[in-house]
């Protein structure tokens, strides 16, 4: 983009700030802010253990959880709805925990796994049995077994640790807007793994709730990446942001749009989902307080000029307005943005 920017007019003064919802992304975009990478070896969603870290900055540590339990780490791809696991995202809290960290953000988001963040609990040293007294497996669908829930053994640094939860996303934890019923298809699920899967999240709900004498499997964002959100809120304590917002604040993007005449923004698809929080639609917002103009660019948009409007878009340039194939949109995709840098320039930034 901004190759293509300065290829009509050299003089224009351009800088790339990486952002991220919380999602894939989150801990490069930390570590473009300034953070260190703090290299940790984790169990990925089957158990195989992964080259993950986090990103610390003094006492604070950003995690991914994309990029230690999410779909990116399946062995070969192959989705396993009903014994993928968050272990390995719980590890790498205990890692930061274990090296002195007070406060985690926690970026979710891109999950492999609907374990409603069992897995995640047990790293950090909850107990999860079922009637007979006996530890259950990894997944989700063990929890369909589960009787108890001992948290009295929980990691000794989440009493002092603040932990904030960063996502987009509202669904609850089950229902028919739920974990399972909403992202249990994308990560392969059938119709039957589905409904045994909320059955799981139904009784998991159940066992913290008289662990930690309440129930918020019902709260806002509870659902999302498989449920992690519900063991942030109800296992750990934590409190939830908006994704966007929170990394836009990490990577000082506010203080960057002063004297700034646009922010250009984007992603693969501009679509009703951008609407609901994603990044796009926090950057433009975060420009439009700004008073600064907001462009996207994408691969593709079903969004019209009132959409765009709304979620404070002026308008969209797409890959595929300069070709139609979409393959050669996602495999040529940088000179592309590089002639639609220039397409920017001289529609947006030359009077």
């Amino acid at each position: 983009m901004i190759r293509g920017l300065r290829a009509v007019d050299v003089s224009i003064d351009a800088v790339a700030i990486p952002v991220a919802d919380g999602g894939e992304g989150t801990l490069e975009a930390a570590l473009a802010a300034g953070f260190d990478r703090v290299p940790v070896v984790a169990s990925g969603p089957t158990g195989s253990p992964v080259q993950t870290a986090y990103a610390r900055r003094d006492g604070l540590a950003v995690i991914e959880m994309a990029d230690v339990s999410g779909l990116g780490r399946l062995p070969d791809g192959r989705l396993e709805p009903l014994c993928a696991s968050s272990t390995g995202t719980g590890e790498v809290i205990a890692a930061a925990l274990d090296a002195g960290c007070t406060s985690i953000v926690l970026g979710i988001g891109g999950s492999a796994c609907t374990d409603g963040g069992a897995g995640l609990a047990q790293a950090l040293g909850a107990v999860v049995l079922d009637a007979h007294g006996r530890h259950l497996p990894a997944g989700g669908a063990a929890l369909a077994a589960i009787d108890t829930v001992d948290l009295s053994r929980m990691h000794p640094g989440l009493a002092e640790a603040g932990i904030v939860v960063a996502c987009d996303v509202d669904n609850p934890l089950i229902g028919p807007t739920g974990a399972a019923t909403v992202y249990g298809p994308q990560k392969g699920a059938s119709a039957a793994d589905v409904a045994l899967l909320e059955l799981a999240m139904q009784r998991w709900a159940a066992a913290v709730a008289v662990a930690t004498g309440s129930d918020l499997s019902d709260r806002p964002g509870a659902g999302a990446a498989g449920g992690i959100g519900f063991a942030g809120f109800a296992v750990l304590g934590g409190s939830m942001r908006s994704g966007t917002d929170l990394i836009l604040d990490l990577v000082g993007f506010h203080d960057r749009l002063d004297g700034a005449r646009l922010v250009v923004t984007g992603e693969g698809s501009l679509d009703t989902q951008t609407l609901r929080g994603k990044a796009p639609a926090g950057v433009a917002a975060a420009a439009a307080a700004a008073g600064v103009r907001t462009v996207a660019v994408c691969g593709t948009s079903t969004l019209s000029p009132a959409d765009l409007h709304g979620a404070g878009i002026d308008t969209a340039y797409a890959l595929t307005n300069l070709e139609p194939d979409v393959a050669r949109c996602m495999t040529d995709a940088a000179p592309l943005l590089e002639r639609l840098g220039q397409q920017i320039a001289r529609d947006e930034l030359q009077s």
